[in-house]
């Protein structure tokens, strides 16, 4: 009945995505969503980490927030919510989202405001991610 592929052919992927959207800017209306990105660069200008994420519907979403080793110890994961934070206030946002799988992520982002909205068991060996939110 149902053909089940390893790839997922691009244009079939636009097609759903663009269906999707569709449906839900039918059902809630448009979402406004754009996208925010705050690289964290090195003296020469290379990124090395930094926080991508989106605003839509009224919150951030937070994608990727990465701090690289030999710079972690700083704040600079603070400081980069904190940055993004101020933008979606911006925004007009009223919460942020973050999930993680990582336990010193967590705490970082609980020292931030951040509070457990859902948690997911045993998600890879024993882990589990956790959704955290954050009213703006």
């Amino acid at each position: 009945m149902f053909e089940v592929l390893d790839r997922v052919p691009e244009a079939d992927e636009a097609e759903l995505s663009k269906a999707l959207i569709a449906y839900n800017v039918e059902m809630l209306g448009a979402s406004h969503r754009q996208p925010l990105y705050i690289p964290l660069k090195n003296a020469q200008g290379v990124v090395e980490g930094g926080l991508v994420g989106a605003t839509a519907r009224g919150w951030l979403h937070v994608d990727i927030l990465f701090v690289p080793d030999a710079l972690r110890g700083q704040g600079l994961a603070a400081k980069l919510l904190l940055a993004a934070e101020d933008e979606a206030r911006k925004r007009g946002c009223k919460g942020a989202l973050i999930d993680t799988a990582n336990p010193v992520a967590r705490r970082i982002y609980a020292r931030q405001g951040y509070d457990i909205c859902g948690t997911l068991e045993d998600y890879g060996d024993g882990h589990s991610i956790t959704w955290m939110k954050k009213m703006l």
